[in-house]
């Protein structure tokens, strides 16, 4: 910002003339003309001011008082020294956090915050200036945001606010970019970054969490048993009916049980030979004995 007391600067170069004055005459002539061209270039220096990128001025005239109808933009300007100085403002969005306690529906603390985006209403500038000043967004922001958040939580419950963040998220964004209006200032984004409960609602939550575990881990050794049983019970039926096969079977054809006892006599003689030791057994004890006349008389009802 330019300089708003040129007036010092020109006392300055008075006394300096009035010092030198007193040498000779030529060279008082010289030190004036050396001022005057000072107090040139310092007028000129003083009468221009740059705007940046991304910023806005204002005018504030010291007879008028502001210019409500200027707002200029990026580049070189040009201003009456002393009578007029510039307001820079930037209007680039900048980014605030701000963290809010508040109670939820079912009356549970949450501790809420939210990051945004903020720049001014670039048209607008002189009334903002004159009802907020150049820290607009500390004097506005935190109110309001403590105002919505307060009036968005208290819709939902605890849970809710977990399992509908998107929506509780997008509520607070249309609300706070509507109240934001009023002050002249544009939110261009708004986010929630930290949701957090109280110790004692965590502890209850968490303890939620494990009996409902429980619970399904019981079910499933219920649901597990009755699988077991069930299968038990085909298991049994299917045992059953084939024993009740085999009866049928061999009432129909004592030959099955001639059969079996050949493969069961096989089977012996088989892990006989295949031993290294000598074993010496009774044939009628191992079923070994084919050539036995009970076995040709074999019947089931013998």
């Amino acid at each position: 910002m330019a300089s708003k007391d040129p007036g010092g600067f020109l006392q300055q170069l008075r006394q300096i003339a009035g010092r030198m004055s007193s040498g000779p005459r030529g060279s008082g002539l010289g030190v004036k003309l050396l001022i005057g061209a000072g107090a040139l270039a310092y007028g000129v220096k003083e009468s221009m001011y740059t705007v940046e990128g991304g910023q806005r001025a204002i005018i504030f005239n010291r007879i008028g008082g502001m210019e409500l109808n200027t707002v200029l933009s990026e580049g070189l300007h040009f201003r009456m020294p002393w009578f007029q100085y510039p307001i820079i403002y930037d209007i680039r969005a900048r980014p605030r956090k701000i963290s809010s306690l508040t109670g939820s529906k079912d009356l549970q603390m949450v501790n809420i915050g939210l990051r945004v985006l903020s720049r001014p209403v670039a048209s607008n500038l002189p009334f903002l200036y004159q009802h907020l000043g150049t820290d607009y967004d500390e004097r506005v922001l935190p109110s309001i945001v403590n105002e919505v958040l307060k009036s968005v939580v208290a819709k939902f419950n605890a849970s809710q606010l977990i399992t509908q963040r998107a929506q509780v998220s997008l509520l607070i964004r249309r609300e706070l970019i509507e109240r934001a209006k009023d002050f002249n200032i544009i939110l261009d984004d708004v986010a929630i970054t930290e949701l957090s409960f109280s110790r004692e609602y965590t502890a209850a939550v968490e303890a939620k969490q494990v009996a409902q575990q429980e619970a399904q881990r019981a079910q499933f050794y219920v649901e597990k048993a009755k699988q077991d049983q069930k299968q038990k019970i085909i298991q049994a039926e299917g045992e059953a009916q084939a024993a009740k096969m085999l009866g049928e079977a061999v009432s129909k054809n004592p030959g099955y049980l001639k059969l079996r006892r050949i493969r069961a006599a096989q089977n012996i003689a088989k892990t006989v030979a295949s031993s290294q030791n000598k074993v010496y057994l009774n044939a009628d004890s191992l079923v070994l004995n084919l050539q036995d006349d009970s076995f040709n008389k074999l019947s089931l009802g013998k």
